[in-house]
């Protein structure tokens, strides 16, 4: 009965200190989220509704960040301050371990990380889908907000400026300024002005349609004379009407996304990851099967071209292909070593081509993998962050905000920079998708065994954080003092 009371007093203390913690970092991140995309949201004549909907269907990816940090915190917060008040003490005095008060807690958080792996293989990749459908019908049924008005903004390969909006949708512009980047993105050297505008969009379309209407082009011509270039030469046009495509799907890239090679793999589950991956192989394996023979066929000369004669059976045929060559007249040489240049020089870039394919199509494959071992990965990060804050804390016998937050920030930075890091490499093929995905959890779990093994046999901390904490504080203790006889004598 003692034991049923004990573990609903440690259920309950955790369970307030994790869903304050949680709530607080959520809306945390949720600021995050609002700086990252407010490029996005900040003067595009959105409403209420539509910004709501736009972080509400962003917010199940802050959970896997979120969960884990939450668990850590509230962990070394929850023991911390049980062994501060001696709680722990006292349930020791009584003949509880700290490995029997971890029970309860302990089967919560499996039932815990079992949740947030249905939610990381479900809820997630839905909402990742909505949120990207969501944000293509924005710019497809309001391409006004594309656009803002009084400020330049960057659509592709144009940034457009209008002096005013107009239209139930904003679709009716004045006063249009458009300046186009150049085609290899080393400055602006067209700049495009008219009158009036209109956008033109459909839903059923990734095209939004632009309509200029009397205006002027105006190009920066660089001559290839010196002395002309001083002279800065533009050239002048006028139009009465002129269309302008800009590709939707271009638009719809998120920022902090451009490393990644494909944002597909974050709208799978488990089973749609394994079949999307089973052909992504197949395909691969395919196409490196056909462009190793297509590779072959093209690497030699057929020998009929020039009479060859079939190189006899001897033990060295290079010798036979050499007395064939010598054999030959100084024009004909001459011919067959210039096709062979263009041959091997062709072959050379269909290499470098197929080779840049082929390895973003391993590195697809390499993000589908890692996307894959992830959804697993998320459920034992919960598992370790709360056996390495629950002994944390019964160590360092400090609860409340102060030391824990430190403890739980340096090792959730940790976890992230090391997971952040193993990733990317593993999607760059850098490293098994494997150890991509698993590298922080790999890394940390020797530390919580440590921790959990010191703890529950009473080993104590490997570091006297009094013999640190209490020579700072009678540094400062001293320089106060000092200050305040200085007060008082003057």
């Amino acid at each position: 009965m003692a034991l049923k009371i004990l573990d609903k007093y440690l259920l309950k203390t955790f369970l307030g200190t994790f869903l304050t913690v949680f709530i607080i970092l959520f809306f945390i991140f949720i600021l995050q989220i609002v700086w990252l995309f407010i490029a996005e949201l900040a003067g595009k004549d959105l409403d209420i509704v539509l910004i709501l909907k736009f972080l509400l269907f962003k917010l199940p990816s802050l959970v896997p960040m979120v969960l884990p940090l939450s668990i850590l915190l509230s962990s070394i917060m929850t023991f911390g301050g049980l062994s501060e008040n001696y709680e722990l003490a006292a349930m020791k005095s009584a003949g509880i371990s700290l490995k029997r008060a971890l029970k309860s807690l302990t089967i919560f958080i499996l039932l815990l990380s079992v949740v947030s792996f249905f939610f990381a293989n479900n809820v997630i990749p839905y909402s990742e889908f909505k949120f990207q459908n969501f944000r293509r019908n924005i710019a497809q049924v309001k391409p006004a907000m594309i656009i803002g008005q009084g400020q330049f903004s960057e659509v592709g390969n144009y940034t457009i400026k209008v002096d005013k909006k107009s239209g139930e949708k904003g679709q009716f512009l004045t006063g249009v300024t458009i300046h186009k980047k150049s085609e290899n993105g080393d400055g602006c050297n067209t700049i495009i002005r008219s009158k009036t505008g209109e956008l033109v969009s459909s839903e059923t379309s990734n095209t939004l349609k632009l309509v200029l209407r009397d205006g002027n082009y105006y190009e920066e011509i660089v001559p290839q004379n010196l002395v002309e270039r001083m002279r800065l030469p533009f050239a002048k046009a006028t139009f009465k009407k002129d269309i302008i495509n800009i590709d939707l799907s271009k638009l719809n890239q998120a920022n902090m996304n451009n490393v990644q090679i494909s944002n597909t793999d974050a709208m799978l589950n488990v089973n749609e990851l394994r079949f999307t991956l089973d052909s992504l192989n197949k395909n691969y394996k395919k196409d490196l099967i056909s462009y190793s023979d297509n590779i072959y066929q093209r690497s030699g000369i057929s020998s009929t071209m020039y009479n060859f004669n079939k190189p006899k059976a001897t033990t060295n045929n290079s010798f036979d292909l050499q007395k064939t060559f010598n054999a030959k007249t100084a024009s004909e040489k001459t011919q067959i070593l210039s096709i062979a240049k263009s041959n091997i020089e062709n072959t050379g870039f269909s290499i470098d081509s197929s080779v840049i394919e082929l390895e973003y199509k391993v590195k697809n494959i390499n993000s589908h993998w890692v996307a894959l071992f992830e959804k697993f990965m998320i459920a034992y990060s919960c598992l370790l962050m709360f056996f390495i804050g629950a002994p944390l804390g019964a160590i360092i016998r400090k609860g409340g905000l102060g030391l824990p937050i430190v403890f739980a920030v340096m090792i959730f930075i940790t976890f992230h920079f090391i997971n952040t890091f193993s990733k990317r490499l593993a999607q760059e093929n850098g490293t098994n998708p494997f150890f991509g995905a698993w590298m922080s959890s790999i890394v940390l779990t020797p530390l919580a065994i440590l921790l959990t093994y010191r703890a529950t046999n009473d080993i104590g901390g490997m570091i006297n954080f009094d013999a640190i904490i209490e020579p700072v504080q009678r540094f400062f203790q001293r320089i106060f003092t000092a200050k305040t006889k200085k007060n008082v004598i003057q």
